[in-house]
Formats: C-alpha cells, structure tokens, sequence
C-alpha cells in the first residue's frame, strides 16, 4: 500500500516564458489551491539554450540539470502550455528534447496532468495533443480527463495575472485533484508489481 499521508511533490511547467503568461498564472492558481497533501513548485526553462549535441558532449548546461532534478525528485508533473502554429511552443519542446537525452529517461513512468491557456476560442486543444504525443513516446503516464482547455484567456484573467473565472478555477482545482488520485494509483501499482517480484 501507498502512504496516503506522504506529500505528493508536484512540478509545474509552463510552456511560455511570458513575464505575463496566462499559462503560468494557470500553474499558480493549481499551486494556491492544491490539496494540503500536494505541494506545486515551478520548473524555469528560461535558460536552457537551444538543443545542440555538440554542446551536451562538452557539458549538459547547468540549467538543463537543474530541470532533470526537479523531474526526477517529483512524484508527477504538471504542464500548462500555450499553442503556437497549431502545436506545442518551441521552448516547451526543447527544453523536452534536452531532458529525454539523459539516462535513465527522467520522463518515464512519471504521472502527468496538461492544461493549456490561449486567447484563441479552442483555449489551446491541438497544442495539449501535441504535447500528449511526445508524453506517449517518453513512457509518461498523462491524465485523460478531467481536461482543462482554457480558451478565451485574456477575458479570464485581470491585468495582474489573477484568474476571474470561477468556473475556470473550479476546472484547474478539479484536475489538481485528480491529478494527485492518479498519481497515489501508480505509485500504489509500482509497489505492487515490485512487492510481486
């Protein structure tokens, strides 16, 4: 059996660097009103360079490290991205492709939760599947439902980033919850099928 009192250590990870990106407000309402038992922190890919094997061979930039350690410390992750040109943003996918190069895959078997903001009246959908696609290879464990698909950003949120939307509010807190039932199932099935062997 899990321990149902343990702390799940949540990562967050916005897909936009934006100073005032709706993605990233997402995260902070998900890490003010997360459970007592669930603690959100914040990934930050502003400094990881572009993907260069050149330049992993010389040395993994400190940066890209730091990710690698908050995935591998982190009971599950917690995405929020915005769409760009019908996908996932670049710095979003490289900072991916810098951390599935490292061995063991720090990726896999992590459970995951993806939320997208986007001014846009699809609030970001074709993004979250992008992104699910590269979760699948990676051997992530995303949660299928409840979705959160945030469209209409700009009329949700104020000026200083503070979601407005109640009915938003309740959709993010919702999945947060069930993103920590999901995780306490897998952790509950790993030490299953280890105590199996």
């Amino acid at each position: 059996m899990t321990d149902s009192s343990k702390t799940l250590n949540v990562l967050g990870i916005s897909g936009s660097l934006r100073r005032d990106s709706y993605n990233t407000a997402a995260l902070r309402v998900a890490r003010d009103n997360a459970p007592s038992d669930m603690n959100i922190e914040f990934a930050d890919l502003s400094e990881i360079p572009l993907y260069n094997q050149d330049l992993r061979d010389e040395k993994v930039p400190a940066a890209v490290t730091k990710l690698v350690e908050q995935i591998i410390a982190a009971d599950a992750l917690l995405f929020s991205t915005p769409e760009y040109n019908y996908s996932m943003p670049a710095v979003l996918k490289n900072a991916i492709d810098w951390v599935s190069r490292e061995q063991p895959q720090p990726f896999a078997g992590k459970p995951a939760a993806i939320m997208s903001s986007s001014m846009s009246l699809l609030g970001g959908v074709r993004a979250q599947y992008d992104l699910r696609r590269s979760m699948v290879f990676l051997d992530v464990h995303c949660l299928n439902k409840p979705e959160v698909m945030i469209a209409s950003a700009h009329e949700r949120f104020d000026e200083q980033g503070r979601l407005t939307d109640e009915d938003t509010k309740a959709h993010i807190n919702k999945m947060v919850v069930a993103l920590g039932k999901w995780t306490r199932l897998l952790q509950a099935g790993k030490q299953f099928q280890a105590g199996d062997k």
